[in-house]
């Protein structure tokens, strides 16, 4: 096992300042059936050009023609390009925080270090994702940042920190059998405690139905601030989601922070888009859809939404836990085509 960080490192919360956003340019028509791709691109556009106004975007690209393309399209939509970096790599897909860096920051923030976790596309559920686990090694020495790696699977989007030592997880998916079968939940707790200067890991059982991620934690629940959750749930006791979410959120109610405090729960609906005949092997299956899986940008909060009967509660009930920053819906029919939404595109890199 490799050198661990000293606990005087944190993983800071999501509201603290960035200093940019990772994204990856969408072209795998495997994630995005043909018929979505062009509309995913529209959204990466609107996304891109509204993280501009609020911090830097560090881009991903496959190659060279890509990038004057993709520079040229921004540009015809006013983009203010000279915001972006453009990375050329070769990558998969576009679920970025899942095998991308994870920034630390020491206690008084003036020195910046980035976790390398192992990936496996999701217990090899899809090969061809893969290759996704090397991207970042091959872009190392791009980041001004000193590199640790641990050999444990872990993806961003299965823990939310609250940056002051509380880390919310679920046991679907850091004890699922196909990504550590060699470690058991104590090591995985000490791995999280050692590498992220973690104090306290709260244990949810599971996460959304039909998430092929086993249960990411950004679909279910968000810190807001260091003592308040957004908590997904469903109010309709026949959704498949009802009994998973209800549990989730008895346990949050009995949780305490690192000083034995009571968090403040905030109930966020439930979305309820179901998947047409482009995604054939899932076909009228509820859709892993939530609004939990926004991303806190230095001035905006970008959400997704699905033309749901719930949107503007949820984009109301997001706007009341950041009232210094602007709520914007995305809507995400097409993005979920793929697994995931916003959350799971983006990745911060803390600034110092």
């Amino acid at each position: 096992m490799p050198n661990a960080l000293t606990n005087s490192y944190r993983l800071p919360a999501e509201w603290e300042a960035h200093a940019a956003c990772w994204l990856a340019w969408p072209h795998d028509k495997i994630s995005f059936p043909p018929k979505h791709i062009e509309n995913v691109e529209k959204k990466y556009i609107e996304i891109i050009k509204t993280l501009t106004e609020s911090e830097k975007v560090f881009l991903l690209v496959l190659n060279e023609e890509m990038k004057r393309k993709m520079s040229g399209m921004l540009k015809q939509e006013s983009v203010d390009t000279s915001k972006i970096t453009f990375y050329v790599t070769d990558y998969a897909d576009v679920w970025l925080r899942d095998y991308g860096p994870m920034f630390v920051t020491d206690a008084g923030n003036q020195k910046l270090a980035w976790i390398k976790w192992q990936y496996d596309a999701y217990s090899k559920k899809f090969p061809a994702l893969l290759k996704d686990n090397q991207v970042f090694y091959n872009l190392k020495e791009k980041i001004n940042a000193s590199m640790l790696e641990n050999n444990m699977v872990l993806e961003g989007g299965a823990i939310e920190q609250n940056g002051q030592g509380t880390i919310m997880t679920t046991e679907q998916c850091l004890l699922n059998s196909g990504r550590n079968s060699n470690l058991t939940k104590e090591q995985i707790e000490n791995n999280i405690k050692n590498f992220l200067g973690a104090k306290k890991i709260i244990w949810l059982p599971r996460g959304l139905a039909n998430d092929h991620t086993d249960g990411h934690i950004d679909d279910i629940a968000r810190f807001v601030s260091p003592n308040k959750i957004l908590c997904a749930y469903e109010n309709d006791r026949k959704n498949q989601n009802y009994k998973i979410l209800d549990d989730n959120y008895k346990i949050f109610q009995n949780s305490t922070d690192v000083n034995g405090k009571k968090f403040e729960i905030v109930k966020l609906p439930m979305p309820h888009m179901r998947y047409d005949k482009n995604k054939p092997f899932e076909a009228g299956s509820l859709a892993p859809a939530s609004y939990t899986n926004f991303y806190i940008g230095n001035t905006v909060v970008l959400v997704p939404i699905y033309n749901d009967i719930n949107d503007a509660e949820a984009l109301k009930t997001i706007q009341s836990c950041f009232p210094n920053r602007k709520v914007k819906g995305v809507d995400s029919r097409d993005l979920i085509y793929g697994g995931g939404s916003i959350h799971c595109m983006t990745r911060e890199q803390p600034a110092l």
